[in-house]
């Protein structure tokens, strides 16, 4: 099983960014954290790193009904998106599979919130 979903864009890599963070919110999902990879390499250790953000998105109905299931999940969350630009005008963008996430939890009912979450992030990459 793969552990994420991937989809390459032909586009700019913050048109991409852009075009990720819409289709995130038409299902739901808003983005509770942005970290610049590329950035922070750069500040922390001096190296050059390609244009690459991780995106937390949340949907925050889901979240709360996971959180209420299971007290620790919150170490899963939010659902990490990352954008990443391999060359110009060529950018990947990839969607944490909750499923495969959250399968060492022993919680069938925690199970069935991934699913539907897994559901909406497919769609938002297929969207793109």
């Amino acid at each position: 099983m793969t552990y994420h979903f991937s989809k390459t864009l032909n586009t700019s890599f913050e048109e991409a960014i852009s075009r990720v963070t819409a289709e995130l919110a038409k299902e739901g999902f808003g983005i509770m954290s942005e970290i610049d990879v590329k950035e922070a390499l750069k500040k922390k250790l001096g190296v050059d790193f390609r244009n690459y953000r991780i995106l937390g998105a949340c949907n925050p109905p889901f979240a709360h009904r996971a959180l209420q299931l299971e007290d620790k999940i919150g170490v899963m969350l939010p659902c990490n998106v990352v954008v990443q630009e391999h060359a110009p005008g060529k950018v990947e963008v990839s969607a944490i599979d909750p499923i495969a996430s959250m399968q060492a939890i022993d919680n069938p009912k925690l199970g069935d919130v991934a699913k539907e979450v897994q559901g909406k992030l497919k769609k938002v990459i297929d969207s793109l």
